[in-house]
């Protein structure tokens, strides 16, 4: 039988040298870990379809990010339940605000730890959307400028960036020229430049307690059969400022990863969401797949994409399976097809 000069399995046939030639590498300084901090005293509430993480008060989520960070974690993200909301979702950007408060905990008591913070109004508003409601839907121009306020109490509590996720038109630029113009020309922005309506959301909208009470965020956020409209959102940000533009979700739109990898000449992000965890833990859990396994790939799916960051509830999971010296590779030796 007649074989061709190159065999592909020559290099795939030991361990040392599939290790030389892989392609894709994975670090603990490509994740990004979002926590949830809540108001009150001893609070550590498990997300019922998100095992492993929780709602925490300000000293839990001290702890628990201290813990990341020795982990080589490099950020986290953070995301607020404030103790009331309003039509305004004034805790947003309140001086002493939930996450104004965790903000400073933070930077006192992990001070190498990067704190990026989420700037939305979902979390806060007692209607559930993304900003100020006006004839049934968010009036985007006015939400700019609570945008923009959120932003900069994020910075004046000592982030060290902050990630617009609200999808409306401009946001960025109102951040970046309200943060320039009060000193605060150093902080980044990591844009949500890509965000689809997507049901993969569902577990966060109970981690975050920001289901929409009517309707739902069409209106603002991206349709999931739309890749070229991909683009334009990231180039209207990177125009008005984005350091970092993100995709979110995360598995579905791989491609759209990649689209931004080709197109852009800045760091990408990908969020990978609630959704896309809960199943990995849920099939886990019942046995169905080899949780490390599936949770390493998709990983590794992310990287191969194109993306530098990835935001991630997989986060402390993925950096003790590294320290571990976990592979890949380890597949072949577990009887896995």
């Amino acid at each position: 039988m007649f074989y061709p000069t190159f065999r592909a399995r020559r290099i795939r046939s030991k361990e040392v040298f599939r290790n030389m030639v892989r392609e894709t590498a994975l670090s603990t300084n490509d994740l990004i870990y979002p926590m949830f901090s809540a108001f009150g005293k001893g609070i550590r509430k498990e997300i019922s379809s998100m095992p492993g993480i929780y709602q925490q008060s300000i000293e839990n989520i001290v702890e628990e990010a201290q813990e990341a960070y020795e982990l080589g974690v490099p950020a986290v993200i953070l995301f607020g339940i404030p103790e009331t909301k309003d039509a305004v979702g004034s805790d947003a950007y309140a001086e002493h605000g939930i996450i104004q408060e965790t903000i400073r905990a933070l930077k006192k008591e992990v001070p190498k730890l990067a704190v990026i913070t989420d700037v939305c109004m979902c979390e806060y508003t007692d209607h559930g959307h993304c900003g100020i409601i006006k004839n049934g839907d968010v009036d985007n121009d006015e939400t700019l400028e609570l945008l923009a306020q959120e932003a900069l109490s994020h910075a004046q509590a000592g982030a060290d960036m902050v990630a617009p996720s609200d999808m409306m038109d401009g946001r960025v630029m109102a951040i970046r020229e309200t943060l320039d113009n009060n000193g605060y020309k150093h902080i980044p922005v990591m844009s949500y430049a890509v965000k689809y309506a997507s049901g993969y959301y569902g577990p966060f909208r109970e981690a975050a307690e920001s289901t929409p009470q009517f309707g739902d965020r069409r209106s603002y956020q991206m349709d999931p059969a739309n890749r070229l409209e991909a683009v334009r959102e990231a180039q209207m940000d990177v125009e008005e400022g984005a350091d970092i533009i993100m995709v979110k979700p995360g598995l579905p739109y791989l491609d759209v990863v990649r689209e931004m990898r080709n197109q852009f000449n800045l760091p990408v992000a990908v969020y990978n969401v609630s959704g896309e965890y809960s199943m990995i833990k849920a099939a886990g859990k019942m046995g169905w797949i080899d949780e490390d396994r599936v949770t390493m790939e998709t990983m590794l799916s992310f990287k191969r994409a194109g993306a530098d960051l990835i935001l991630t509830y997989h986060a402390k999971e993925v950096a003790t399976l590294l320290h571990k010296g976990y592979e890949i590779d380890r597949a072949s030796r577990c009887g896995c097809p």
